[in-house]
């Protein structure tokens, strides 16, 4: 990456969307641009779990002060994420859709555990590099985030259905401040994280961090009240608590540094975090510089056409732990990368990604066999929609998961979006080079070339007649996936000569 140039992250949260600008300096960011708006996109479900039209406005309004603060950046320059709101929401596609439009980037909705290790990202960058075993704690509007980690590196991830705005709705529903109130919001924060104390404990960390949203506006508050700052200690957090009740309400509360974005959510914020401190035996909670967009940004550093990411890597996980044939993987991803190739010209902007998509898909394609033989790539395409795999957005995974089901069986039972050229192309592609590995040998597919009519929206396979005849099996495995794109969008003709 060139130095100067600038690179955006977005975070769509559950209380708040932010934007952080910076600029790659030798290796660094710095920070150019910082905007945030108070949305409550989490604040807008009905009974259904579908966001109202008037959260989602306001969110869509947002994204369109976003679009023009970064206009003129290009489409490797700029990522948007969004968490859990839009992970429970069973209306997010109608969000998604206007919203990529307003904003002109894509946004992925990432997995609470990928959320939680681009927080490490975002915090650890800016602690100095030491051996200390870290927890990071990042209290959001409908998700709390926990994580084990040294350096850089996250060891431990989890999320929790458990966050301020959640518990403010739940238990201070009319804003009132109650013993009661609060010690139930407190004991049932408890009971979600309960299951925490088993990976979380004080023997298996040194420092406890605490990120973000909740965490900052508390802290700024103990600051200003003398509590001493950059820390969260019980005694401060039992001092907030007695302010709360004294003044009974949210409407009357009277605290320096308590910003008017967080009067609504602080009383679910502080019962939250209250019962983690006390469940964890977190004594002191140092404030940390990062956060969620921090750790996008980190991760754009290593999302160029060709560095090895965090995707590379969970790829070879799942292979590994699943047992795959990798000399199968490296035959299918061979030739259907030579294929991909032959439709797909090198200077396409968008090749290199293709193709790494491509790989990732032939290297797994058969992971279902763990499960079973019968219907292995139904298997595959379950566990990549349910892993945890880090560096992955949940679209990502579906779109691979795409992949690895659509390698064999009937097209027109693939619910796919046929209209999406690059996705067809990645579809046939590996769909060919299963089927010219099908023996598992390197197969001699040099006369087998692919040819494709963008207008016309058809493929044309072309297979040398000496080639046709020395093998049989899989010039009529051929035949038969020409005529499997029968009737679809997209057809494919098979040519002998």
């Amino acid at each position: 990456m060139n130095n100067g140039t600038f690179l955006a992250a977005i975070d769509l949260g559950s209380n708040s969307f932010r934007l952080e600008i910076g600029r790659f300096d030798h290796g660094q960011i710095q920070r150019v641009d910082y905007l945030k708006e108070t949305v409550r996109l989490g604040n807008g479900f009905d009974e259904e779990r579908n966001l109202s039209v008037e959260a989602m406005t306001r969110g869509w309004d947002c994204l369109a002060r976003f679009a023009e603060r970064l206009a003129g950046f290009g489409p490797d320059q700029v990522r948007a994420v969004a968490t859990q709101t839009l992970r429970e929401a069973k209306n997010r596609d109608d969000f998604l859709k206007r919203g990529r439009e307003v904003l002109g980037f894509p946004i992925d909705v990432i997995a609470g555990t990928e959320e939680a290790r681009l927080i490490y990202q975002g915090v650890a960058h800016f602690l100095p590099q030491s051996a200390e075993r870290r927890l990071v704690i990042d209290i959001g509007g409908r998700s709390t985030e926990l994580v084990l980690g040294h350096d850089l590196d996250a060891t431990q991830t989890a999320s929790y259905r458990v966050g301020s705005v959640t518990w403010s709705m739940k238990y201070f529903p009319k804003g009132e401040f109650t013993e009661q109130a609060l010690f139930r919001a407190e004991v049932a924060a408890q009971a979600v994280l309960d299951e925490a104390l088993a990976s979380y404990a004080p023997h298996q960390w040194d420092t406890a961090y605490g990120a973000s949203g909740t965490i900052g506006a508390v802290a700024d508050i103990l600051a200003l009240a003398g509590w001493g700052s950059g820390q969260i200690t019980r005694e401060g957090l039992d001092w907030l608590v007695k302010c709360l009740l004294r003044a009974g309400s949210v409407y009357q509360v009277q605290l320096e540094g308590l910003k008017e974005d967080r009067r609504a959510v602080i009383g679910g914020g502080v019962s939250v975090l209250r019962g983690l401190m006390d469940l964890l035996q977190i004594d002191t909670l140092q404030v940390a510089q990062g956060a969620l967009r921090h750790g996008v940004l980190q991760e754009m550093l290593t999302r160029d056409a060709h560095a090895t990411d965090a995707r590379d890597t969970s790829v070879q996980r799942l292979a590994l732990k699943f047992a795959v044939d990798a000399g199968q993987a490296t035959r299918v991803s061979r030739v259907a990368t030579r294929l991909l190739a032959q439709v797909l010209p090198d200077d396409a902007p968008d090749a290199h990604v293709l193709q790494r998509k491509l790989r990732w898909a032939a290297a797994l394609h058969e992971v279902g066999m763990a499960i079973s033989n019968s219907d292995y790539h139904k298997h595959g395409a379950y566990i990549l929609e349910n892993a945890d795999t880090v560096g992955f957005s949940l679209p990502e995974l579906h779109r691979l998961g795409l992949l690895v089901l659509g390698h064999r069986g009937k097209l027109r039972k693939l619910e796919a979006d046929f209209e999406e050229s690059g996705f067809v192309m990645l579809l046939l592609a590996m769909r060919l080079a299963v089927i010219l590995c099908h023996a598992r040998q390197d197969p001699q597919d040099e006369r087998v070339t692919l040819a494709y009519a963008a207008k016309r929206q058809r493929f044309t396979l072309t297979v040398d007649e000496v080639w046709a005849s020395d093998y049989p099996q899989s010039t009529h495995l051929l035949r038969q996936e020409s005529l499997a794109w029968q009737k679809m969008p997209w057809s494919l003709e098979m040519v002998v000569n």
